[in-house]
């Protein structure tokens, strides 16, 4: 069972000393690395308010500058914003920067403000997606190909060079619909399951996604995105991470994504009602035996802890730093 953290670098509500922020964040990455966590990922968002930063591969990149063995990736990059042969070639360029050490994470969005930044219809991004993925595959090849397809149509592309994995970085798909998980077992390397669902929905989602990649002929990797904490009692545990988990939660509880969409009109939005088989928190005992239990529901290889939120800033750079250390050091080793 691998480890990993994924960090939203947001300063709400105007999204200022955002400078501060990636400091942290990679003196957390630092941390994690040196406390026997595997890898660090980011993800996409544009137009938030909160300052949401817009370019996950390039706080990978200074992340893997100031690391020697962590894994670094994205989950996710936006993929139907962007052209597949720049993506390729800035992952290509990262994962020879870093000797190896990218993860790619891609997903189709979900925010307008994403695709209104681009000009790109969100009914398109389906297609663009799936064409991306074909296109960023052949470039990672270094083979000469052509491509025709319904949005991009490319003639005699050899990208050079090639990666330095072979035959190129893991892609990683993450979803939180059946559909998606179907689409992440045709044609990726892994399925990285929402952090926000329930084991009940997380294990649905990992069966849709594990026959999916068997039909493909494809092995299957699944990969857990949590929101989760340790601390040394669970009462520590909830004032100190409740407040800023219900934060990121309030946007989806209004919006009614997937993962809250069939939940009773009734229920009550508290972290007492939204806890149980969604968060991981408590004593490190506790963590331990709910990692152990998603892992054996969901098949799940690595666990990504969400520790540091976009829509509430935080916990403070402090607390996560001792997250960190009390992950490392009383559930890691008996994961």
């Amino acid at each position: 069972m691998k480890f990993g953290l994924y960090s939203s670098i947001a300063n709400p509500p105007r999204g200022e000393n955002l400078d501060r922020a990636i400091d942290e964040v990679i003196a957390e990455a630092q941390l994690a690395e040196a406390s026997g966590f595997d890898s660090c990922f980011f993800g996409e968002h544009h137009q938030d308010k909160d300052g949401f930063l817009p370019s996950p591969l390039i706080v990978a990149t200074a992340v893997a500058s100031h690391t020697r063995r962590l894994n670094v990736g994205t989950s996710v990059i936006l993929l139907p914003l962007h052209h597949p042969v720049r993506v390729a070639e800035d992952v290509i360029t990262l994962d020879l920067v870093s000797k190896g050490r990218v993860i790619l994470g891609v997903g189709i969005g979900y925010q307008p403000a994403d695709f209104r930044a681009f000009n790109v219809p969100m009914e398109h991004r389906v297609e663009l997606f799936e064409e991306g993925v074909e296109i960023i595959r052949k470039c990672w090849s270094g083979e000469p190909f052509s491509h025709r397809g319904k949005h991009y149509t490319l003639e005699d592309v050899q990208i050079r060079p090639r990666p330095f994995q072979k035959p190129g970085p893991p892609l990683w798909i993450g979803a939180s619909v059946p559909a998606a998980a179907r689409r992440a077992g045709r044609i990726a390397d892994g399925f990285v399951g929402t952090p926000s669902t329930g084991l009940e929905n997380a294990t649905r989602l990992a069966e849709v996604y594990k026959a999916a990649a068997r039909e493909a002929g494809r092995p299957a990797e699944v990969i857990q995105m949590r929101d989760a904490w340790v601390a040394a009692t669970r009462a520590e545990a909830d004032a100190v991470y409740g407040p800023h988990v219900m934060t990121a939660y309030r946007y989806y509880w209004e919006h009614r994504l997937a993962e809250f969409a069939n939940m009773a009109a009734e229920t009550k939005f508290t972290l007492e009602n939204l806890a149980p088989d969604r968060l991981i928190l408590g004593e490190p005992e506790t963590c331990v035996r709910e990692f152990q239990r998603w892992q054996k529901a969901t098949g799940a290889s690595t666990f990504l802890l969400r520790l540091r939120h976009a829509h509430s800033g935080g916990p403070p750079h402090a607390e996560i730093m001792k997250a960190i250390k009390l992950f490392g050091e009383r559930v890691l080793p008996y994961c």
